[in-house]
């Protein structure tokens, strides 16, 4: 799957906007940054509620390439500009984690936390 299927199934508005054909092989939804990095595997997109520059630091680490914001969240300025330093897409989607995790599995991108 790529960035623009995400964007596609989680009806997603793009905050900042970096490469939409990379490939992402799994998802991980949490607000916990330290699961994040205990436990991600592969190209994943995060999906979290959480809006403060130690997401997309966290991203950076792991080698993600997109962050969506669920239920409508925006960050601010200085995590866009941080994202776009680091070519991270930035997406906002209405839906909440449940929900965008539920459609993005159902549309066949598998879970990036391994437990």
């Amino acid at each position: 799957m790529i960035i623009k299927d995400i964007i596609d199934i989680l009806e997603g508005e793009i905050i900042s906007e970096g490469d939409l054909n990379h490939e992402i092989k799994t998802a991980c939804g949490s607000d916990m940054m330290s699961d994040v990095l205990a436990f991600v595997k592969d190209q994943s997109v995060l999906l979290t509620g959480l809006v403060n520059p130690q997401v997309v630091r966290t991203a950076e680490m792991m080698d993600m390439a997109c962050i969506v914001f669920v239920r409508g969240k925006t960050p601010d300025q200085s995590i866009i500009d941080l994202a776009k330093a680091r070519d991270i897409t930035l997406i906002k989607t209405r839906f909440r984690m449940f929900t965008a995790c539920g459609l993005l599995y159902s549309n066949g991108l598998s879970g990036g936390c391994d437990l």
